[in-house]
């Protein structure tokens, strides 16, 4: 894996081959049954180098249903909700409704790493629309789910993707793109 420049942003999510990030539901169980690398197809790697976790509310809620362990208890994790109020506590996590063009460079500013962006669709989206995602490693599962949360919703800024490099784990391709511009005059 190429290494992650310390304070970018970078996205790193599986998605179906039909676009979707988890089904209707916000269920992944999808992801399991598929054929990788015989290990952890790259995670420990790509974990290494990031220094600060940032998601959704609703992949936040996802993430709790996978294990009875907060899977980033290692690394600052910051959860972006609209209902702050109804999130004050919770171990292991700052929940922020803060603006993303505040909290983004300064999560940058204070990492000893990249700053993760888990997800959702929603949250890639705004990210996209404040010019603040620079890198993208998406992992293509192999399957077509047909409905879903999808990682580009309808809205999403019209962009062109640079490809830098593609690694093949098993059936799953590691596509690793930087973001090369955005076209806000074409949403």
């Amino acid at each position: 894996m190429k290494d992650i420049k310390s304070n970018k942003v970078v996205l790193y999510i599986a998605m179906s081959l039909d676009g979707y990030i988890a089904l209707p539901d916000g269920s992944v169980d999808w992801l399991y049954d598929v054929k990788g690398d015989g290990g952890d197809n790259g995670y420990a790697d790509f974990y290494d180098t990031i220094g600060t976790v940032l998601m959704g509310r609703l992949t936040y809620d996802e993430v709790l249903k996978l294990s009875d362990d907060f899977p980033y208890a290692g690394k600052p994790c910051y959860v972006l909700t609209r209902s702050l109020t109804k999130h004050q506590q919770a171990p292991h996590v700052t929940f922020t409704d803060e603006a993303l063009s505040e909290l983004v460079p300064r999560l940058q500013k204070q990492s000893e790493g990249a700053v993760w962006l888990v997800g959702g669709g929603q949250l890639v989206q705004n990210f996209m629309r404040e010019g603040l995602l620079k890198e993208a490693i998406i992992a293509i599962i192999p399957k077509v789910l047909g409905r879903g949360i999808p990682l580009f919703p309808e809205g999403t800024l019209t962009s062109t993707f640079e490809l830098q490099e593609i690694e093949r784990r098993g059936d799953i391709v590691m596509l690793h793109y930087m973001l090369s511009s955005y076209r806000p005059d074409t949403v």
